[in-house]
């Protein structure tokens, strides 16, 4: 089986969706009242980062945690809700060409993965106009319809997006060296590597330059 697996910020989707996450809780009509406590909250995450005392890394997990302790009063069906009523903010800013590839290998019998570090509902919600066979993010934990982040938070991305894929797949017998992944940032690069047609999407300065290198194909 040949597998087509495509990232979501920057690449699908053509912003970055953390920052329109924070806009929409800012200016919603019922749940902007979270919004100060969770800037408060952020805020000195933030100025570590860009004093590069936090690696990115630990920055982007530790800022997911945050936003769902803003709205740890809300249910999972609300919390959904809340990502649906994002949809059509978003849909002029979703990537036609690299749709049109999703398209593609979709009709060629490619099992179409989406590997995000974003919510996993939310991906779900944002991309509901289109099909994947699966939808791999960073899962919010909860108990029944509670959000509970006591328990484990686990964000996915660098390798731990191959780990998920791996599982994913388990028990499938995967033909790699024709397969394709579409990435924008250098922190796609394990998911890129694995694949024999791995592609660069409007590509950071460091993926740009291991791109030209390699002779990968760049949209």
């Amino acid at each position: 089986m040949r597998v087509a697996i495509f990232d979501f910020d920057g690449t699908l989707y053509t912003k970055e969706t953390f920052k329109l996450l924070m806009e929409h809780l800012k200016n919603h009509p019922t749940y902007k009242q979270y919004y100060k406590n969770f800037y408060r909250s952020i805020l000195p995450l933030y100025i570590r980062y860009k004093l590069k005392l936090l690696p990115e890394s630990i920055m982007k997990e530790r800022s997911m945690r945050l936003y769902l302790q803003a709205l740890d009063s809300l249910t999972m069906t609300e919390l959904h809700e809340f990502f649906k009523s994002m949809h059509n903010k978003m849909m002029p800013d979703f990537n036609e060409q690299v749709i049109n590839r999703l398209t593609e290998h979709r009709k060629e019998g490619y099992h179409v993965l989406l590997v995000s570090g974003a919510y996993t509902p939310f991906l779900k919600a944002v991309t509901s106009h289109l099909t994947f066979d699966q939808v791999i993010g960073t899962d919010i934990p909860s108990i029944g319809e509670k959000i509970a982040m006591d328990r484990p938070f686990l964000h996915i991305q660098g390798t731990r997006k191959n780990e998920q894929i791996y599982q994913a797949l388990q028990g499938i017998t995967v033909d790699w060296d024709n397969s394709f992944a579409y990435g924008d940032s250098i922190s796609d690069l394990p998911v890129l590597e694995k694949v024999g047609c791995p592609v660069a999407v409007r590509p950071d300065e460091k993926l740009t330059v291991v791109a030209k290198k390699r002779n990968w194909e760049i949209l």
